[in-house]
């Protein structure tokens, strides 16, 4: 993850600063996450947490589970910014982008709760069901809302960000497809691995870690390299995303586009001086 952010800010300078925000949105991303592996292979960012299914397994042997509350936390930084990545790229509208994020932040979200809160409370208190089987099953309520909100993402990502981006040219398609196909089929894999790992309590935290940590490296760095090279040759403005540098900003240089400041290249400005005119006057 550090050696994919050092390259990906690195190539970021290849680009005029208009054309850099894919670069920084996919840096950020392996940023992130490069901090919270960091972090869990230090062994830090867990807690304990009473399993609903114990096993008789020696491997996952025990009462408790150590929950990676990190990789969470994690998840709910790089994923919008991922789904960023995509949608910028397809040239979605902003009100499509900004809900699409939020449904992301729920999926996220309720994941964390479904994993962290003791079975017991997990539903059956929220809804009053006193029965034995909603008791034991109730974590799995979270999972269902979080497998709907992919739902949602997956729509967006698969139907209507895919159209619009096939309207834009055949290289924008062309990224988009590599990319958004990549991001859905990975997506579809992490609640499998929720399911035995957090919610089923199968595997061990230690095949936890790397069934999560593969997903991780082919959701993020591998991504993130496929999608900066499709964008090679792509200008932002294409996209919908018409971004000024300040060089280029008249209120710093002094030059004037019609906002009323002064050019000060047009000698036929108000408030210019024309050497030509003096010396006409001279003369």
């Amino acid at each position: 993850m550090t050696v994919s952010t050092v390259g990906f800010v690195g190539l970021s300078f290849t680009k005029p600063r208009t054309h850099r925000i894919f670069h920084y949105i996919t840096s950020l991303v392996t940023m992130v996450a490069a901090i919270a592996y960091f972090t869990m292979g230090a062994n830090l960012g867990f807690t304990p947490i009473a399993v609903e299914f114990p096993r008789g397994n020696p491997r996952v042997h025990g009462n408790y589970r150590s929950i990676f509350y990190v990789r969470y936390i994690d998840w709910v930084i790089t994923t919008p910014l991922l789904l960023l990545d995509l949608l910028l790229t397809a040239g979605l509208p902003w009100p499509t982008v900004l809900f699409t994020l939020l449904v992301d932040e729920i999926m996220i979200i309720t994941g964390l709760v479904g994993a962290l809160v003791v079975s017991n409370y997990k539903a059956s208190r929220a809804w009053h069901l006193k029965s034995a089987i909603a008791d034991n099953f109730s974590q799995w309520a979270y999972f269902v809302f979080g497998c709907a909100a992919l739902a949602v993402v997956l729509w967006t990502l698969t139907i209507t960000a895919r159209k619009h981006a096939s309207a834009l040219g055949s290289d924008v398609s062309r990224v988009y497809l590599i990319c958004g196909c990549l991001t859905s089929f990975l997506w579809l894999l992490y609640p499998i691995a929720w399911g035995i790992c957090e919610g089923g309590n199968v595997i061990a935290p230690d095949s936890e870690a790397v069934f999560y940590g593969i997903l991780d490296l082919l959701a993020k760095p591998v991504f993130g390299a496929l999608l900066l090279w499709g964008h090679r040759n792509i200008d932002p403005a294409r996209l919908g995303l018409h971004i000024r540098d300040y060089d280029e900003d008249p209120a710093i240089h002094g030059g004037v586009h019609s906002g009323g400041y002064t050019d000060k290249s047009n000698p036929t400005e108000p408030g210019s001086t024309s050497t030509d005119g003096a010396a006409a006057t001279a003369v």
